[in-house]
């Protein structure tokens, strides 16, 4: 099983110049024309990245990559900017608004964003209760996940050579270093929580490094989990806003290096990914050694207080690789569709 077909050399495939061709001259863009059942399954994918998302050290952008949507995602965010209007003006009216919902890939988007919204509204207190109650259980399963989709994706980068294996290092580091950054203790003002959104929403599109832990780096995380809970509009529309800004001015530039280094920066993304293990990994302990919800650092399964308990790790390990190998299936089916 692998990830969605995509350009594989590094210089640019028809596909790539297509993509090029549409950042100077978005008219050119193509148009998707999704039926019922292919939006039914962006859907599904929203609500996989939307319960990604929820865990601190696991990204939607993981999920999107290995279902198969992420260039078509990161294409259609890099596509909002100024240039709209002027396709706006070459149609005008009715029909310059149904070219710039095309020229965005807007049925796609909001069936996304449809996806992610319910898995926040449905999820959000099941998977917080799991962390506060079960971490092992919940780490083992993402754990298995994340393993898997580093497997998946190295089968892709073809053709090893020394600046693609830096850029997997350099992917690794990067993530084992955010993973070990020390959790900021503070009340979040609104504009610290825009800030925070625009700094988590490059996280989340970045696979490997999750915009929720950012979030909780950054010490507002809790704030925004009882947000959603609470219906807070004050906090979850400053955080929006923050995350449409952030949007805007990162991915343009991702947008640039799929099309043109794809097999390059892929190499950099698994590397993203691969160094995020150290977040996931399930068995950890307080600065005491014990167990509770505050519980960061990693030990030994055998050092673990409760036990190693191997199968139930490994079980839930296995079942998360299971469903990712099953995502990448999927996203590779409905691609070919």
């Amino acid at each position: 099983m692998t990830a969605s077909p995509s350009p594989r050399p590094n210089t640019p495939s028809s596909s790539a110049k297509t993509d090029a061709a549409s950042l100077s001259n978005p008219a050119a863009a193509p148009s998707k024309a999704d039926n019922p059942k292919q939006l039914l399954a962006v859907y599904i994918k929203g609500m996989a990245m939307g319960a990604a998302d929820i865990v601190p050290g696991v990204s939607g952008g993981t999920i999107a990559l290995i279902a198969g949507i992420y260039e078509r995602l990161i294409n259609a965010l890099g596509s909002i900017g100024p240039s709209l209007w002027q396709v706006f003006r070459q149609h005008g009216g009715i029909k310059g608004l149904l070219a710039v919902w095309r020229q965005v890939d807007a049925t796609f988007l909001l069936f996304l964003l449809l996806g992610i919204a319910t898995s926040f509204a449905t999820l959000a207190g099941l998977i917080k209760n799991l962390l506060d109650n079960q971490p092992l259980l919940i780490w083992s399963f993402f754990f298995g996940l994340v393993v898997a989709t580093v497997v998946i994706l190295l089968s892709e980068i073809k053709r090893w050579n020394a600046a693609r294996t830096g850029l997997f290092i350099i992917g690794i580091v990067t993530a084992v270093v955010i993973s070990n950054l020390p959790l900021l203790t503070t009340t979040p003002s609104l504009p610290y929580l825009f800030f925070a959104g625009a700094i988590a929403i490059c996280a989340m599109i970045l696979p490997g490094i999750s915009g929720s832990f950012i979030l909780l780096l950054m010490g507002a995380y809790d704030t925004v989990l009882e947000a959603v809970h609470t219906f807070n509009l004050s906090v979850i529309i400053t955080l929006m806003a923050g995350m449409a800004t952030g949007l805007l001015l990162f991915t343009r530039m991702l947008k640039w290096l799929l099309a043109r280094y794809y097999q390059a920066t892929l190499a950099l993304l698994t590397g993203f990914i691969a160094g995020s293990l150290v977040k996931v990994w399930p068995w950890k302990v307080d600065a005491l050694g014990t167990l509770n919800s505050d519980a960061i650092n990693n030990v030994a399964p055998w050092q673990y207080p409760a036990g190693a308990q191997w199968l139930t790790t490994l079980g839930l390990m296995l079942l998360g690789a299971i469903l990712v190998s099953a995502l990448s299936w999927w996203g590779n089916r409905t691609n070919r569709v």
